[in-house]
């Protein structure tokens, strides 16, 4: 009995220390995340939104985009596209893929940044083409968010190109891995008026939301894996140049929208994690991963946005600690209406932007 004990408990050990995993952990000191005081102090202002379902018990409207005409159009997981500014939503086409970043062009077609098919272009049912699938002669594996400047550029984010999501079981499980292996893998690109496609920022540990400035002279990035947002210099003297723009967030930042008054809406896909502790042991974090889903580090539904102007001046801070919108993904003043979006919820939170509080 005792030698079979011993057997099991050496093979557990092997295989808790020697068993393949499929992420190499690279060591990495977070700064102590902030509490959740000052400009992040708690607060259930999300209570006043209404969470609005998807129809048929859809999941995972990520983000929104705003048409010319008003129209605001959201996607799900299954890659539905949906209009979602009448009393309930209404199911549009079933694009397919898994639709994450939306954006209206200065065209009129709606721009989609697909994690399984690259960049697209939408310009009514049945009218869907692919602008860009590779990069620098790389497949684009994981786009994730875009934004479009006035001469039609795109510039977008690319998560990893090490992990593919359509590989892997979906964008969730993936971002994890990404983020627990802690490696530069991601990048931002842009597409210009001619088709030209080139890298212009890489060395990012899960990138994420972009979104440019009311002059488009930078560009915001998100960074979630290092819980901070960077500004890209697009043109002048310091063109091409990075510089911190909000470092050390309470959360892991997701998307950027653009507001149209010189201000950016963030939201924050969890608050910062405990596991956070064991970023400087990469053998640790091999062994934890091999440990499975029970104790691998995973998102955490408290509700989050802030808004804040071009210096990183923090106006409001927005949150749900109650995480009735599951994963928050973006938000967005709409008119009269603001919504906030999900990356696992079965809807999207919409109120009146009159009952939230105001600016700072």
């Amino acid at each position: 009995m005792k030698k079979a004990f011993l057997a099991v408990f050496a093979l557990g050990l092997g295989y808790l220390t020697l068993w393949p995993v499929p992420l190499t952990p690279e060591v990495y000191e977070p700064l102590k995340a902030p509490a959740f005081t000052g400009d992040f102090e708690s607060n259930d202002a999300m209570a006043a939104l209404e969470l609005v379902l998807l129809p048929d018990a859809a999941v995972g409207p990520e983000d929104l985009a705003v048409m010319p005409d008003g129209t605001v159009y959201t996607t799900d997981l299954a890659g539905k596209l949906y209009r979602i500014d009448g009393e309930v939503p209404e199911l549009i086409e079933d694009l397919g893929g898994r639709p994450l970043g939306l954006k209206a062009g200065p065209d009129g077609a709606l721009y989609i940044a697909d994690s399984y098919r690259g960049i697209l272009r939408w310009t009514g049912p049945g009218r869907l083409e692919t602008l860009v699938s590779e990069v620098a002669g790389a497949p684009l594996i994981y786009a994730n968010q875009l934004d479009i400047a006035r001469d039609g550029t795109i510039y977008f984010s690319n998560s990893t190109d090490r992990f593919d999501p359509e590989l892997l079981g979906g964008t969730k499980p993936t971002s994890v891995m990404t983020v627990w292996e802690q490696s530069n893998s991601g990048y931002v690109a842009r597409r210009l008026p001619d088709g030209t496609v080139e890298k212009i920022a890489d060395g990012f540990v899960y990138t994420n939301g972009v979104a440019l400035s009311q002059a488009e002279d930078f560009l915001l990035i998100n960074e979630t894996g290092r819980a901070r947002v960077h500004k890209l210099w697009l043109t002048g003297d310091k063109a091409g140049e990075r510089e911190l723009f909000l470092g050390n967030l309470p959360g892991y930042p997701d998307n950027l929208e653009r507001q149209g008054d010189g201000t950016f809406w963030l939201a924050f896909a969890s608050p910062r994690l405990p596991s956070e502790k064991l970023m400087p042991y990469p053998f640790l974090r091999k062994v934890t991963w091999r440990l499975g889903d029970l104790v691998r580090p995973a998102p955490v539904h408290r509700g989050m946005v802030i808004q804040f102007d071009e210096n990183g001046n923090i106006l409001r801070n927005l949150q749900d600690p109650s995480g009735r919108f599951g994963v928050t993904t973006s938000a967005l003043q709409v008119g009269a209406q603001f919504y906030v979006m999900s990356l696992d919820g079965r809807g999207f939170g919409r109120g009146m932007a009159a009952d939230l509080p105001p600016p700072q």
